[in-house]
């Protein structure tokens, strides 16, 4: 079965520090064409548009994992769990999340901008090969991943790169998530706020983005895997059209990898600090 993602990097991880690009796929199997309902630049709204040449761009030596195929197939960051019944024939019965009920779930029923998706239900096998062909092999790559750059450096620290739409009314550029401390130590988080102070842009911590399924699944700082989620404003990067790069995107570049660089720099002394305390 082909990959669904690339994974660019050695084996073990150089680097304590590993990248994660989910939402930035431009993959878009007929299928979803042939099923589309509303314009096609309403799937495209659902991508973090060209993150992943930011991270690509700023990436030295750290394993890097790309997804791929677009959100709009299926969404990384959400769970398995995560189906719509308005969507979805296997959907289980029972409590809906608030992104399911939005219709931002597994496979995405809906946007804001465009209301409904789809022209048709998807059957439960369909989705089913979606989670077995993208969904597990992305997270188990990950999974694995992690566990290689713990094993090497005595801690691992997962770097979720997104990217967001300017956010009406509000000031931030930059959003950074950790789940309210439960996905990553707040050492890690102070040394990424420090580095987008540097750089003079506004930010925010958990709001209105506090990370999702990836960071709710992979971070674990009790075992010494800290993941956190890095939002950006598309404006910083992209053109005035938010489609293609644009003159702000090396900025946005040396800003990413600071903030890499900071999270190494935590990392590599992480070890030396718990054997003190």
């Amino acid at each position: 079965m082909e990959s669904c993602f690339d994974l660019t990097g050695d084996a073990p991880p150089a680097s304590p520090v590993i990248l994660s690009v989910p939402h930035a796929g431009r993959d878009y199997p007929p299928v979803l064409h042939d099923a589309l309902r509303a314009p096609f630049i309403a799937l495209m709204a659902l991508e973090d548009r060209f993150v992943d040449e930011v991270a690509l761009a700023a990436r030295g030596v750290e394993t890097t994992i790309v997804q791929r195929a677009a959100r709009a197939w299926i969404d990384l960051n959400r769970a398995e769990h995560d189906r719509d019944p308005r969507l979805d024939d296997g959907a289980p019965a029972g409590h809906l999340s608030a992104k399911v009920r939005s219709g931002l779930g597994l496979v995405p029923r809906r946007t804001s901008s465009a209301g409904e998706l789809w022209r048709r239900r998807l059957g439960a096998d369909e989705v089913a090969a979606r989670i077995a062909m993208a969904h597990r092999p992305y997270h188990a790559a990950l999974s694995a991943t992690l566990a290689a750059a713990r094993a090497r450096f005595g801690v691992a620290v997962l770097l979720d790169i997104h990217s967001m739409p300017p956010i009406n009314g509000g000031r931030a550029r930059i959003v950074i998530g950790d789940r309210f401390g439960r996905s990553a130590a707040n050492r890690f988080v102070a040394r990424i706020e420090a580095a987008v102070a540097t750089a003079g842009l506004e930010q925010a911590l958990n709001a209105p983005y506090a990370g999702g399924h990836i960071l709710e699944r992979h971070g674990d700082p009790k075992g010494q895997i800290h993941a956190v989620q890095l939002e950006i404003d598309r404006s910083l990067y992209l053109d005035a059209r938010l489609d293609q790069p644009g003159p702000g995107f090396d900025h946005v570049v040396a800003l990413v990898r600071s903030i890499i660089d900071a999270l190494t720099d935590e990392a590599i002394d992480m070890p030396a600090v718990l054997a003190a305390e």
